[in-house]
């Protein structure tokens, strides 16, 4: 068995797009994966299945969110080896204090995070952004809502991503760790 990271995108915030983590933990379930864990509510799952292609499991779980749950919502799985990749690809130093304003920018293909350098020019200083082998690192030193590149990463931009902070990005991956 292979842990997995789900991350599921702009669910949970104000009315639309709602999956309830009790829910989706059971569909999870319903789809055969085990040890199946949320964090927050914001659509962070970390499992354990049979080894697979992480955008298969993607694609199967967007399927089953949209029959069973009624909603359309982009899905993006990581292998917890895809995932350390990411947490350790990370080019910038930020203290603690400073995880919130701090984004990870996740997709399914690594050839989508191409559509994320137009946020390069939308930073500015102290700001800081990188795209590397596996996801984008922004971080936003005044405010994501301050922010013209976050707003974009958020937006449209990044419609093919999914973020998260990196108190979030650091809590999932211990999670995926300790994954038996």
């Amino acid at each position: 068995m292979t842990a997995f990271v789900a991350l599921l995108r702009g669910v949970n915030i104000g009315k639309a797009k709602r999956v309830p983590m009790a829910e989706f933990r059971k569909l999870l379930a319903a789809l055969g994966h085990t040890e199946v864990a949320t964090l927050l509510n914001s659509g962070n799952a970390v499992f354990r299945s049979k080894p697979g292609a992480p955008a298969r499991i993607a694609s199967e779980i967007a399927v089953a969110i949209s029959r069973n749950l009624k909603v359309e919502v982009p899905v993006i799985v990581k292998s917890a080896q895809e995932f350390a990749a990411i947490v350790a690809e990370n080019p910038f130093e930020v203290g603690a204090s400073d995880h919130p304003r701090f984004l990870v920018a996740f997709t399914q293909d690594t050839k989508m995070l191409a559509e994320l350098a137009a946020i390069a020019s939308l930073v500015t200083a102290p700001e800081r952004f990188a795209i590397g082998r596996h996801a984008a690192y922004l971080h936003c030193a005044d405010g994501i809502l301050k922010s013209k590149a976050g707003e974009a990463l958020l937006g449209k931009v990044g419609r093919r991503a999914t973020t998260r902070n990196l108190a979030t990005t650091l809590k999932l991956q211990s999670l995926v760790e300790k994954a038996p």
